[in-house]
């Protein structure tokens, strides 16, 4: 793996750490009326303006102080990538030389902008790339929602970004405060005004989170769900072992209770011989029989050295007509940008690693040889 720079001391409070509230407390700090926030939202999310001296329905002197003090300062892009079905795919390099990647989907109805709250991710799932990368740390809230900014900004406005999901590199929920401070801005009519329902955050599992994430922030839900029972869970989702099948059910059915028709999206990857069998589909209808649900099934985006297959078409359809045959909404996702690894699970940008993941992963492939 390459090498990763030393980081940069900051040298400047970055506005894109702040949502709207801890933008008024800042302005009211230094001064200023809390409207200002508002103003400053709309400069920099609406209009897209990044130098302070247009902003001009503010002083010169208060100009001058967040030339001086402040920055609007996103990921960089260092490269970029464009699938041949137009997924468009960016790695974006932190301020610590570590690199996140970003994707977004267009569609005819709708851009979606897949978000990453991880460098890295902290938990283990065996089916996907991205864990095997190992942790470095959590994202900021400027990192986080710096990814909508740049994409916006790069895509243009006939490029809208209508929904986000945070599906990217890690566990949203273990980078919890970050996380919804950026879902907030998100959501903030004074800067990306998305609706609730178009702005979901993906989980394999944190149940205390989750039953605080339904007590703040009214998003869309979508839970890693990949197996039927506790013991093919531990082994493909190992958070399962702390939080297993029956708390995590209760937290989804608690979430459910914040609105009529609300619905938790469950994310189930199909794997050859492993989850998909017709057993596998009525185990399921029986395990969410409780839970208003919608279910997604996603073929299985193999990486080097996986040792999993993804099940065959014939297999996924018929997986999907027994769900369908007794009421659930079901839907098979559309693999996008899998010629630039940017489909489901194959996201990896650059991690200087803290787990040492890499090399236990590569002792078990010694063991696995020998």
């Amino acid at each position: 793996m390459n090498s990763v720079i030393a980081p940069d001391k900051p040298k400047s409070i970055n506005l894109l750490d702040f949502d709207r509230k801890s933008l008024e407390a800042f302005f009211v700090e230094i001064g200023e009326k809390a409207f200002r926030a508002t103003q400053l939202m709309k400069w920099i999310y609406q209009e897209g303006v990044d130098d302070f001296d247009e902003m001009t329905n503010f002083s010169k002197s208060l100009r001058t102080y967040l030339k001086e003090n402040c920055t609007l300062s996103p990921p960089e892009c260092v490269v970029e990538q464009v699938a041949t079905d137009g997924t468009c795919k960016w790695a974006l390099q932190t301020a610590c030389g570590n690199r996140i990647e970003t994707v977004f989907i267009p569609e005819e109805s709708r851009g979606t902008l897949c978000v990453s709250s991880q460098i890295g991710c902290a938990l283990a799932c065996t089916f996907c790339s991205t864990a095997q990368q190992g942790f470095n740390r959590n994202l900021s809230t400027s990192e986080i929602v710096g990814q909508l900014y740049f994409a916006q900004k790069r895509l243009g406005l006939e490029n809208r970004i209508t929904n986000v999901v945070m599906m990217g590199m890690g566990e949203p929920l273990l980078n919890f405060d970050n996380v919804v401070r950026a879902m907030r801005l998100m959501m903030d009519d004074f800067a990306y005004g998305l609706s609730k329902r178009r702005v979901t955050i993906s989980t394999s599992g944190i149940v205390p989170a989750m039953y605080r994430l339904t007590q703040e922030c009214d998003v869309s839900v979508a839970v890693s769900l990949h197996a039927v029972n506790d013991q093919l869970r531990d082994e493909l989702v190992p958070i399962n072992k702390k939080y297993p099948l029956k708390e995590l059910l209760e937290a989804c059915r608690d979430n459910v209770k914040l609105a009529p028709r609300r619905r938790i999206t469950f994310e189930y990857v199909m794997l050859a011989g492993i989850n998909d069998s017709v057993e596998d589909a009525r185990a399921m209808i029986k395990l969410l029989k409780t839970v208003p649900s919608k279910i997604n099934l996603i073929p299985f985006n193999p990486f080097p050295n996986s040792r999993y297959e993804c099940s065959s078409a014939e297999v996924i359809d018929r997986f999907r007509a027994v769900l369908h045959n007794a009421g659930m909404v079901t839907t098979i996702r559309r693999t996008r940008g899998e010629d630039i690894d940017a489909a489901c699970g194959q996201l990896v940008g650059r991690v200087a690693d803290k787990t040492r993941r890499h090399l236990k992963l590569a002792m078990k492939g010694s063991e696995r040889a020998a």
